[in-house]
């Protein structure tokens, strides 16, 4: 009697053999080829091995380090794709940040307006660069199983290499906007860093000169709408509930009973007053800017403002997104800096020299500090919060504009009493 299975496992086998022969003889490339993991599997390079002295950790801290650099490559596609649809010629700019036949004028300008249906994606483009940034957070851990020891046994091999020569990391703090004059001493000279490398400085030079995530996301924050004067003029409407919160705060500090109580009651007031001040006087937000104490524009100020305290709308749901994810991104590579200068501090302490020149533990500390923090007003904005009761109602005309789904926050376009431009209507 033949085994029923028989059969089957042959037409399987025979399967098998069909399958293989056309993966072999398809057009299509194969998994290496496609990843190119002839090129990725062979691009550690032990110092180590070469000077006959073999050190195990070594591969690992190679490892590590192109994983880094893999991930800032990823993180400044998306954060030049996001940049792409804050500007307003999408078209006039590749995902890699390079113009395409625009004159110097057109290259600089900006957008006056968004199409609002592209903050969804924008939101998951920023969404995803804060997961990597978690992950980079993480991955630190890993190089922390090396011992300071192990490090030691080949970090003279290393010299002048140093972290300080990441072009990649540089080129994304300049795409967030970390402006020049915002850095420490030793940061602020590139030429230090990749002085042999002229395409290097080329492309640090563009990144600098193009605009930044940060200039793009203020001129959009300026024109969100509700800020005009003529309109619902929120800006007027918020300074009159501050004015009236801080009167309140003022009579129930003059109820204390005890003097000591009142007096600092009181000082708290004055004190918060004069924070208030700063928001409502442009001269004084712009002497916080010149200082470095604040970094977004006046007007973008306004905006951010807004949306905080309006983020319950439908319509600044997800701008308002937008501005947490943007803390996210400050708040994980303020985190990768710290995890980063306790591990130099763990491996080499604190008083040894870079082997990039810097003074090592001590140079990373200084970058821990709010300067270099992009979007640091952000992080700010809960000093300026009033009690939902105290917040502007909104009109009827401004809930309808907010319902509508328009195609930019532009003031300066001939629009219908509902807020959005004529072709939308």
């Amino acid at each position: 009697m033949a085994c029923p299975l028989s059969g089957g496992i042959a037409e399987d086998h025979e399967t098998d053999h069909q399958e293989t022969d056309q993966l072999a003889e398809g057009s299509g490339m194969l998994y290496g080829e496609y990843l190119r993991l002839d090129k990725i599997l062979t691009a550690q390079r032990l110092l180590s091995v070469e000077y006959n002295k073999e050190v195990h950790d070594e591969h690992l801290f190679i490892i590590t380090h192109q994983a880094y650099e893999l991930w800032f490559k990823q993180i400044i596609y998306e954060l030049d794709s996001v940049r792409v649809l804050f500007n307003s010629e999408p078209s006039s700019y590749d995902f890699n940040g390079t113009s395409n036949n625009l004159t110097a004028l057109q290259k600089t300008r900006i957008s006056q307006v968004l199409n609002e249906s592209r903050t969804l994606e924008i939101l998951k483009r920023l969404n995803r660069i804060v997961l990597i940034l978690k992950l980079l957070v993480d991955q630190v851990t890993i190089l922390e199983t090396m011992t300071p020891l192990d490090f030691m046994a080949f970090r003279e091999y290393l010299c002048p290499a140093s972290g300080f020569q990441s072009l990649q990391f540089r080129l994304l703090e300049n795409k967030l906007g970390i402006k020049q004059e915002h850095r420490v001493k030793y940061n602020q000279s590139y030429a230090r860093a990749f002085g042999r490398d002229p395409k290097a400085i080329e492309a640090i030079k563009r990144s600098e000169d193009e605009p930044s995530l940060s200039c793009l996301v203020q001129k959009w924050l300026a024109r969100t709408p509700g800020l005009e004067p003529h309109d619902f003029d929120f800006w007027g409407k918020y300074k009159k509930s501050v004015e009236e919160l801080l009167v309140e705060q003022e009579q129930l500090a003059q109820k204390h009973a005890k003097e000591q109580d009142r007096n600092y009651h009181l000082a708290n007031v004055r004190s918060r007053k004069a924070v208030f001040e700063t928001i409502f006087n442009e001269s004084l937000h712009n002497a916080l800017v010149s200082r470095g104490e604040r970094k977004f524009e006046f007007g973008a100020l306004q905006g951010a403002v807004m949306i905080t305290l309006y983020r319950d709308e439908p319509r600044f749901s997800q701008p308002h997104q937008i501005l947490t994810a943007l803390m996210d991104i400050d708040s994980l590579i303020t985190k990768w800096r710290y995890n980063h200068v306790l591990m130099v501090q763990r491996m080499i302490g604190s008083q040894q020299l870079g082997t990039g020149g810097s003074s090592g533990y001590q140079y990373l500390k200084s970058t821990l500090s709010d300067r270099y923090k992009v979007f640091l007003d952000l992080f700010n904005l809960s000093t300026f919060l009033i009690p939902r009761h105290m917040i502007p109602p909104l009109t009827k005309q401004m809930k309808t504009k907010l319902s509508i789904d328009c195609n930019g926050w532009n003031p300066d376009d001939n629009q219908n009493n509902s807020g959005c431009t004529v072709d939308d209507t």
